[in-house]
């Protein structure tokens, strides 16, 4: 129960944490997006179509920063977007949540970035954030923001024209639109709105967390396995217990309700537990890299309790119907 409901429910979580800040960051009209990139001149073009007020092209891509110090000094990926665009014009289609500084500097040799790196690299705005762009170059541009989104948006927000040169495509993976029509925006490419957008996100993350419910379910597996045997072992332990009981009067189904009583006690302390632990892993956790409380689908979680209990059950029972076999 803990090893699978920590794996699984940190990655629900960061799920609904992520799906959570994208919906709520994406305050533009349109998203215009193209699997191939869009073109060069994407975001001029959409500026000087009829009723566009902001039109901004963003690079996705990813940059290291250095964490820690000594000893434990790491290199941390961080999901970074390049903004064709001023700071200005970006708050217009994407609202970063900025708890601190001001996205008006946003520019060469300045970046924005997520509280959570801020803390991990401990820095702040005015400081300068070592990091390694794209293609290994380094780079220290000063902190202008601090923003609380970077989860469903980007950890790291900075000029379009400082990954000039250090990218393997230079082309922008999404336009964002505010005002203006989406059928005139076609020509550019695929055009949703910004629900539609982060739907199509929330589906690509689902389809690719099946390497950690493959991880969970092997753990989960393996524990699950351990405890099944250690319960069977305990019944056939027992067998002499049980046909006392059988020569004292008590009947065979007699026998396997308390059983299944004992197994239903059992489950529900390993559950209690496994509850408790998974807690005590997963809300310390999530706090300090989402600074949010973990999310819990309640169906899934009813269904690993009822796993838990019909593992039970069937450990126990299926070890004495075989045992008490002698004393019918």
């Amino acid at each position: 129960m803990a090893f699978a409901s920590t794996l699984v429910f940190m990655h629900t979580s960061e799920s609904h944490i992520a799906d959570g800040q994208l919906r709520a960051g994406i305050t533009a009209d349109h998203v215009v997006t193209d699997p191939a990139g869009l073109p060069v001149d994407a975001a001029e073009r959409a500026a000087r179509m009829p009723g566009v007020d902001a039109a901004v092209g963003l690079l996705n891509t990813q940059v290291l920063v250095p964490v820690g110090s000594g000893e434990f000094s790491s290199l941390q990926g961080a999901a970074a977007q390049g903004v064709t665009g001023t700071g200005a014009e970006l708050a217009k289609v994407q609202d970063l949540d900025v708890r601190e500084g001001s996205l008006d500097r946003l520019g060469e040799g300045r970046v924005a970035i997520d509280r959570t790196l801020a803390n991990a690299a401990d820095v702040g705005v005015g400081d300068r954030l070592p990091l390694h762009l794209p293609d290994g170059t380094k780079s220290a541009p000063e902190i202008v923001a601090v923003y609380g989104r970077g989860l469903g948006l980007a950890t790291v927000t900075l000029d379009r024209a400082s990954l000039a040169g250090h990218v393997s495509s230079g082309f922008d993976s999404t336009l964002l639109v505010r005002g203006g029509s989406g059928r005139s925006l076609a020509a550019l490419g695929e055009v949703t709105d910004a629900s539609g957008f982060a739907t199509e996100r929330s589906l690509d993350a689902k389809l690719g967390a099946w390497s950690n419910y493959t991880m969970a379910g092997v753990l989960g597996g393996f524990a699950a396995i351990a405890a099944v045997n250690t319960l069977v072992m305990t019944v056939l332990d027992r067998r002499r217990e049980l046909g006392t009981l059988r020569l004292v009067g008590s009947t065979r189904r007699q026998v396997l309700g308390m059983l299944r009583w004992e197994s239903l006690l059992v489950s529900t302390v390993g559950v209690v537990l496994g509850s408790a632990i998974a807690a005590a892993t997963l809300i310390p956790m999530m706090r300090g890299t989402t600074g949010e409380s973990p999310y819990v689908p309640p169906l899934l979680y009813g269904s690993f309790v009822a796993a838990a209990g019909g593992l039970a059950l069937l450990a126990v029972t299926l070890p004495a119907r075989a045992a008490l076999r002698r004393w019918s």
